[in-house]
C-alpha cells in the first residue's frame, strides 16, 4: 500500500484489510514521504502483520515496486490508500486461484464519495466473469479506457516476477500499463461476485485528475506501452480498433501542451487503420468545438488555463 497524504482515509483502507476474514496475510506500507499526518495514523496500527516503510517521496509506483520487494507472500494485491475491501474479498478470490499459478483473481467495483458509503454503488462491467485475458482486454477497452484499479486483482507473485513491476517513469495511468502486461502474464480471469471494491471517487488531488505536462507524457506513454503490449499478443482487426481509438483518445488528450506527442499518437492511430473515435465535449466546450474546431477550443482553454 504506498501512501502519499492519505492521513484523511488510510484508516479505513487499513481497517478493512486488518477484518479480513483471510487473516495470513501481511501488509506492507510504504509512506512515501508524507508531509501531513499520515505516518502517525499509520503508527497507531499495532497489529503484528503490518510493515511501515518510511523513505522520501518518489512516487506511486517506486512506492508500490519497494512494498514488493518486502513481501514474502505467494499471492500479491496492490491497493490503494483510500479504498476499502469487503471482509471477504481476499478469502474469496484466494479460494478461486489457489493452486492456480497461472490464474489471476478479479472482483466486482463501485464508486463511492469522499466519506459517504451511502453514496456507494456498483458499477456492473460486461467482464465482470471468468475470461480469457487478451478476451477481457478488448472487452474491457471496447467502449474506451477502463477500470484497472490495482486493489481489484489478487496475483500470484509468480507472474509479477515474470512481467516485471510497475514501470517508474509513469504516474497518470499507471495502472493501464501495467496490468496489460500482468494479464497478458497469466491464462485465465477468475471473477469473483463475491468481493466487492469500495473506490474512493471525488477527491481534489487525486492521480487521475492529474492534467500537468508530467501527467500528460504519464498518459501518452502509459498508452503507447499498453497498446504496444496488446498488438505483440494479438494482431487482429479487433486489438488494432481498440488500440487505435485509444491513441486517438489520447491525441485529442496531449493537445495543445505535447503536440509532437499528440500528432505521434495520431500517426500511430492511422498506421494500424485510423480511429472514427470524436472529440468528446459538454456544455461551452461542445459550442465552441463546433465554431471552431476541438484544436482551436483546446488551445483557447489552455491560454485561459482551463
Amino acid at each position: 500500500m504506498p501512501a502519499y497524504n492519505a492521513e484523511k482515509y488510510i484508516r479505513e483502507a487499513i481497517n478493512s484489510i486488518l477484518v479480513q476474514s483471510y487473516t495470513n496475510l501481511e501488509l506492507i506500507i510504504v509512506n512515501d514521504g508524507s508531509t501531513d499526518q499520515t505516518l502517525s495514523v499509520v503508527k497507531q496500527f499495532s497489529d503484528p502483520r503490518i510493515k511501515i516503510i518510511n523513505r522520501e517521496n518518489k512516487g506511486q509506483c517506486a512506492a508500490a515496486n519497494l512494498a514488493y520487494q518486502h513481501a514474502t507472500g505467494e499471492y500479491i494485491k496492490f491497493m490503494d490508500a483510500d479504498d476499502i475491501i469487503s471482509r471477504d474479498f481476499i478469502k474469496n478470490q484466494y479460494e478461486l486461484i489457489n493452486g492456480h499459478p497461472t490464474w489471476i483473481a478479479s472482483a466486482q467495483w463501485g464508486r463511492f464519495y469522499h466519506n459517504d458509503l451511502s453514496t456507494f454503488t456498483l458499477n456492473p462491467e460486461r467482464v465482470w466473469k471468468d475470461m480469457k485475458p487478451i478476451d477481457w482486454l478488448v472487452e474491457s477497452l471496447q467502449d474506451g479506457p477502463n477500470m484497472m484499479q490495482c486493489a481489484l486483482w489478487l496475483i500470484p507473485r509468480n507472474i509479477l516476477d515474470r512481467t516485471g513491476l510497475w514501470n517508474e517513469e509513469l504516474s497518470l495511468i499507471n495502472d493501464f500499463e501495467f496490468f496489460i502486461r500482468v494479464l497478458l502474464t497469466a491464462e485465465q480471469i477468475k471473477f469473483s461476485d463475491k468481493a466487492t471494491l469500495f473506490y474512493r471517487s471525488g477527491m481534489q488531488h487525486s492521480l487521475s485528475r492529474q492534467k500537468s505536462k508530467k501527467a500528460l507524457l504519464s498518459g501518452y506513454l502509459s498508452t503507447k506501452l499498453g497498446c504496444a503490449s496488446i498488438l505483440s499478443f494479438e494482431n487482429s482487426a479487433r486489438t488494432r480498433e481498440i488500440c487505435a481509438n485509444l491513441y486517438q483518445l489520447w491525441h485529442y488528450e496531449c493537445y495543445p501542451q505535447l503536440p509532437i506527442e499528440s500528432l505521434e499518437l495520431k500517426l500511430l492511430a492511422d498506421n494500424i487503420g485510423g480511429s472514427n473515435l470524436k472529440f468528446v465535449s459538454a456544455g461551452y466546450t461542445r459550442v465552441l468545438a463546433t465554431l471552431l474546431g476541438w484544436k482551436r477550443t483546446k488551445y483557447i482553454k489552455y491560454l485561459l488555463g482551463f
